[in-house]
């Protein structure tokens, strides 16, 4: 995107520098939806440098952001200038000095976006903010104001930040959480475990034998009926044994730091159980 240089007065460095003190960017944000952030605003911003008249957009540009701020621009008369580093504004973003007071700039850019920014503007001290998007979408940019002087404005258009979902840990049904539990894989070399279909298992050992269902305390042994202090149970695609029901097969649970012995006969292996 390009910008038209004005023909207004260029600012002083030092007369953006004194007006962009204090901006509170992240105030404005805050009461708007947890998924979306803008860059918090330190105390103390470096100077503004002025960009050259005719500034080339980066390969980078968000295509939104660069065709909101060619609207905002108009809108604002302004020229583009380099973005504080003080706001920690994304490689994206677009800044544009404006010779126009915010209240005034307030509802020309409303009344420009129209449907595309259908909410308020959201103030914090003397800024303002402003989400938009696609009509009907969800908001992928914002637009900035920041007074300046009673006749100047900065005017910053950026991308929103979407907070990634925190990972989620799929717990199978019917876990005892605070228990210790081993895959059946795990005990390859001491124990077989085949699966027999319906959600049986036959956990076989030299010494020992036992079928267990999924969801069921009710087992099997070689010497008849058992039942195990917790259910087996599965994620689709393993069978989940509670450790401490080993012992209906006749193995040793030994802890060796932070992983555990499991001694079948004369077999063992060394493992580190599950706990959800």
């Amino acid at each position: 995107m390009r910008s038209t240089p004005s023909a207004t007065a260029r600012p002083g460095r030092s007369s953006l520098t004194r007006s962009l003190t204090g901006l509170t960017l992240l105030g404005a944000l805050a009461p708007l939806a947890s998924a979306q952030t803008a860059p918090a605003t330190p105390a103390a911003p470096a100077p503004v440098q002025a960009a050259p008249a005719r500034a080339t957009v980066s390969a980078v540009t968000n295509r939104s952001v660069s065709a909101l701020a060619v609207e905002v621009s108009g809108v604002a008369k302004g020229r583009i200038v380099s973005c504080p580093a003080a706001l920690k504004l994304s490689v994206n973003a677009v800044c544009v000095y404006s010779q126009t007071a915010a209240g005034t700039l307030r509802p020309l850019v409303k009344g420009k976006l129209g449907a595309r920014a259908p909410g308020d503007w959201k103030t914090s001290g003397k800024s303002s903010v402003l989400l938009a998007g696609p009509v009907g979408g969800a908001a992928d940019s914002f637009v900035l104001l920041s007074p300046m002087s009673d006749k100047e404005t900065l005017v910053v258009v950026d991308a929103v930040k979407v907070a990634a979902p925190a990972a989620k840990v799929a717990v199978p049904a019917g876990i005892v959480r605070g228990q210790p539990y081993v895959l059946g894989s795990d005990l390859t070399g001491v124990v077989k475990v085949a699966s027999l279909g319906g959600g049986k298992y036959r956990l076989s050992t030299d010494d020992g034998l036992l079928t267990v269902t999924v969801g069921q305390k009710a087992a099997l042994a070689a010497g008849g009926a058992v039942e195990l202090p917790l259910a087996p149970v599965t994620d689709g695609k393993n069978l989940i044994f509670p450790l401490a029901g080993l012992r209906a097969l006749g193995c040793t649970v030994t802890p060796a730091g932070s992983n555990l012995t499991v001694a079948c006969g004369a077999d063992s292996v060394g493992l580190r159980p599950i706990v959800f």
